[in-house]
């Protein structure tokens, strides 16, 4: 990964405009601050949100990560011939899906974020 592509930035959860910033307040599955983002990047100043509900797409962004999972477990199922019972098949998603929640959470934030934020190489 470099520094300047959008990987970085959404890998690493920094600023996406000059990567060096966190974006988030805490790690992913620390509970009390739960994809709280910091107002203002610390080494930048750009201030993550554009406007109030900014972060509501972000939605979509968490949904198409679901549906990837969903479809990973299955053509995983498919193509290795595991043949799992329908059973077993939610029983997997459901676990990856609920333990995997706080960071898809971030996740998505940080993609939607890097959708409208691009890196200014002269920031850093």
């Amino acid at each position: 990964m470099i520094k300047g592509s959008k990987l970085y930035s959404i890998l690493k959860f920094k600023c996406p405009e000059c990567h060096k910033g966190n974006f988030f307040e805490s790690h992913p599955y620390h509970f009390k601050t739960i994809g709280n983002i910091h107002h203002r990047c610390s080494h930048c100043g750009l201030k993550f949100s554009k406007e109030p509900g900014f972060y509501y797409g972000a939605m979509y962004v968490s949904y198409a990560l679901g549906v990837a999972i969903f479809v990973s477990v299955f053509l995983i199922d498919y193509f290795l011939v595991l043949n799992l019972s329908f059973r077993a098949f939610l029983i997997i998603i459901g676990s990856l899906l609920v333990l995997g929640t706080p960071y898809l959470f971030h996740l998505s934030k940080i993609i939607w974020a890097n959708l409208f934020f691009h890196f200014k190489p002269n920031k850093t």
